[in-house]
């Protein structure tokens, strides 16, 4: 029998709390509550997550601190679930790591859906199985490791999706309605319209390169001659 995925869900209601919990279990997911920073480190301590929801106003701190800890070290895929919407806080959230940001209120049944995508794509990547090459970048995709200049560099499953779906398409124009519906698995309808361009920024100053441009109006193109080992 396959065992359910875990989810973390960090969220200080108790009550939105058990809705979620509820509402993902019910969808076949092991969710474990959480309700302060401390009790998520605990969490972490003892077990692996595929997934960690978490607001981030907390009564012990922000859930910002707990992204970048995570990031430091796991590609666990990460949810901020939170009601600060302006767009800073949105470029915030993405900065410290997160693969998707959802502002409340929300739909339990987006959610869902939105963890349905993510976990249908924990073993995407891994299943290529090839390498590829631009310049002095490299993507092991079974390894979900990319390297430049031979030093490795960190990145979220999603900005790794993102360049790994990139590199395969470069030189041609791919639309940021095409990204979306790749990376995340929607039509955009409940997608922030900056996700797009926020990840894409992430990207390029991780990697530094300027070989990803925005070609106005139509979308973002690589340029560079991508080799598929």
């Amino acid at each position: 029998m396959e065992l359910a995925q875990k989810i973390l869900l960090l969220e200080d209601d108790q009550s939105l709390n058990r809705g979620i919990a509820l509402t993902l279990g019910k969808a076949g997911y092991a969710v474990t509550p959480a309700f302060t920073l401390e009790e998520a480190y605990a969490c972490l301590e003892r077990e692996h997550f595929s997934l960690i929801i978490c607001d981030i106003t907390l009564p012990d701190g922000s859930g910002l601190d707990l992204g970048r800890k995570v990031r430091q070290s796991s590609n666990t895929y990460f949810i901020y679930l939170t009601a600060l919407d302006s767009e800073i806080d949105i470029v915030n959230g993405y900065d410290a790591g997160a693969d998707d940001y959802i502002t409340k209120p929300f739909s339990l049944m987006v959610l869902v859906s939105k963890v349905n995508a993510l976990m249908r794509r924990i073993g995407g990547v891994q299943e290529s199985g090839s390498i590829l090459t631009c310049g002095e970048l490299t993507v092991n995709c079974r390894e979900m490791k990319v390297y430049r200049e031979g030093q490795e560099v960190a990145l979220s499953k999603k900005e790794l999706q993102l360049l790994i779906y990139l590199l395969e398409n470069a030189g041609r124009i791919v639309s940021k309605e095409n990204i979306l519906e790749h990376i995340w698995d929607v039509d955009g309808q409940f997608i922030d319209e900056n996700t797009v361009t926020v990840n894409i920024s992430r990207l390029k100053n991780k990697l530094e390169t300027d070989a990803v441009s925005n070609v106005r109006g139509l979308g973002y193109i690589w340029s560079g001659n991508v080799i598929r080992k």
